[in-house]
Order: C-alpha cells, then sequence, then structure tokens
C-alpha cells in the first residue's frame, strides 16, 4: 500500500515530537502489545490502510510468558514492515522489581532495546520507593536521551501482574490503593525529566499466567476528577496502562484529561489467541485486524489520526 502524505511527513519526526503533537490536540496514541512475532504485520497492516498512528510495544512477559520471542525478534520484524511512518517501537514495562518481588537486571533491558534502536524505553520503579524511583529514573533518561530515544516511567501502582487473586474491583476503586499521587508525580517529573509518565487511576493490568489470561477483564473505570490533578501539574503526556476492557466513556474523557497513550494487550492478544485455535495463523491475522480495526475507529474514534499528528 502507498504510504499517505502524513505518513511521508511522521517518519521525520521523532517519537517526542508526535507524543507532543498528541498530547497538545488531545489525540490517542494507542500501544499495542506483541505477544505473537507473527501480530507485528496484520497490525501494521491495519494502520496503514486506517492511516492511523500507533505504536508496537513489547514487554517482559511478552517475551517469558508467550511467544515474542526477544526484543530483537520483534525488531527484526517491524524492520520487515517497512513501516516508518505510521508506528514505532516501544520498550514495556522493564521493572526494577518484578510481580514476583524479585529483583531485575533493569540496566541490561534497557541497554538492549536502546542498542536496537528502539524509539522508546519504559522504566517501571513503581514498587520501590518514591526517592530510589525518582534515582533510577533520572538514570534511565539520561541513558535513553543520550541516544535520542523517549522514556517512560511509572508512579503509583497499576495492579493486576501481582501473584495471587486481586481484591475485588470495586473495592480497589472505592479505596483509591494504588492510585498515582498528584503531588509526588508533580515532584516525580521534575526532578527525572521523564518524557511519559504511566498512572493509575482505576485501571488495572488483565492476567498474564493461569486460567485468568484466557477470561474477560473485569470492566474498569476511572477517576477522572483524580486524573485532571495529576494532569495539571505535571503538564505532559500521560499513559494508560491496562487499557483492555475500560468503559468507553471514561477512556474519552481521559483523552481531554492528559491520557496521551494506553496500552492493549489482552484484548489483541486474545483476538489473536481465539484465532489460532479457530482455524491457525490465517485466521489469527485476521482475527486480530478485525479488533485493531474496531478499536480505532468505533472506541477509541482515531481514525486517520496521522494527518493531525504532523504539527501543533
Amino acid at each position: 500500500m502507498e504510504k499517505t502524505n502524513a505518513a511521508q511527513a511522521l517518519q521525520n519526526l521523532s517519537i517526542q515530537e508526535i507524543m507532543q503533537n498528541a498530547y497538545h490536540k488531545h489525540i490517542l496514541i494507542p500501544a499495542f502489545n506483541i505477544a505473537y512475532l507473527p501480530m507485528v504485520a496484520p497490525i501494521v497492516e491495519t494502520l496503514r490502510r486506517l492511516d492511523t498512528f500507533a505504536l508496537l510495544e513489547i514487554a517482559r512477559p511478552d517475551i517469558t510468558k508467550f511467544e515474542a520471542k526477544s526484543f530483537g525478534a520483534v525488531k527484526e520484524a517491524y524492520d520487515r514492515t517497512g513501516e516508518r511512518g505510521l508506528c514505532r517501537l516501544h520498550q514495556d514495562h522493564v521493572p526494577v522489581i518484578d510481580e514476583d518481588m524479585n529483583e531485575v537486571d533493569w540496566r541490561s533491558f534497557i541497554h538492549e532495546a536502546l542498542s536496537l534502536r528502539y524509539d522508546s524505553v519504559m522504566i517501571d520503579g513503581s514498587r520501590c520507593d518514591l526517592e530510589e524511583n525518582i534515582h533510577i529514573t533520572r538514570e534511565v533518561v539520561e541513558m535513553a536521551h543520550a541516544r535520542g530515544a523517549s522514556v517512560e516511567a511509572e508512579l503509583g501502582s497499576v495492579l493486576g501482574h501481582e501473584a495471587g487473586p486481586l481484591p475485588p474491583y470495586e473495592e480497589l476503586f472505592a479505596s483509591g490503593k494504588g492510585f498515582t499521587s498528584p503531588e509526588e508525580a508533580e515532584r516525580f517529573v521534575n526532578e527525572t525529566g521523564v518524557d511519559w509518565l504511566s498512572v493509575a487511576v482505576g485501571n488495572i493490568h488483565g492476567a498474564i499466567s493461569g486460567a485468568a489470561k484466557d477470561e474477560r477483564k473485569v470492566e474498569a473505570r476511572l477517576n477522572i476528577e483524580h486524573l485532571r490533578k495529576i494532569s495539571t501539574l505535571t503538564r505532559r503526556p500521560l499513559v494508560l496502562h491496562g487499557g483492555s476492557g475500560i468503559r468507553k466513556e471514561y477512556v474519552l474523557e481521559a483523552i481531554q484529561n492528559g491520557i496521551t497513550k494506553i496500552n492493549v494487550g489482552t484484548e489483541v492478544r486474545q483476538a489473536y489467541e481465539q484465532g489460532l485455535r479457530a482455524g491457525g495463523e490465517e485466521k489469527a491475522a485476521k482475527a486480530l485486524a478485525l479488533r485493531v480495526e474496531e478499536l480505532i475507529t468505533d472506541y477509541y474514534k482515531i481514525k486517520g489520526s496521522a494527518k493531525f499528528l504532523i504539527g501543533q
């Protein structure tokens, strides 16, 4: 498919310029997790057909619990598409302490992605105390900016990947457990220089192991007033992890209150897996493409976003 003028123009912009344009214009950038290598091509083809910008992202669980193989393998699959105008590569969720409370060699993971020329990386120090999270994030910002890459970090706790069952969702939401503190967020961005901030305002991750990984996610909602406070104090693109299953009206309102990037893993992974079970890779690719199109056109309402992201 021939590149549109917008796609050609976006090739010359950095991911930070694109995110800033999206932030100022309240245009959502979805980030689709690649749990299986063959997911790359149908997602990119759908973005081309809809002239819509998105990120392809890969996290450690995509490699260790599913079949993304490696950060390098996803980079190779991405390079084969020849598409830099409508999508970029993001390294998702490199934890300092993982969901099993084990320390992670986060420097090596960040260094690997930067060496592979990923456009952006995410360091997740949310299980550390605030001082350590600031210290580590600042180090990653220095590493990444020296390579021309952007950095996402997390403050607060987007729950869902921990071992064992979560408390009932309504109990979590009412208590505000794990919600990002607006005041801490202001200090965090000022002291780290981080480019994008992942926040917790009612969103939760989908399960990545056990029987629950195949179940429908709980229909989450967002505390928009809390989000608005964070956005006012931080004044930079905010990120919504656990984007699958959040009620549509909350997502659309969140976009008007600072959310610029939304992570989508469970919905696209399950669509692909259901297609695999029903008829192999060809059917899986079609099911994935259909779900991505539905999200872009009906849920996020961002079809044709590329032409609006070229300049402020």
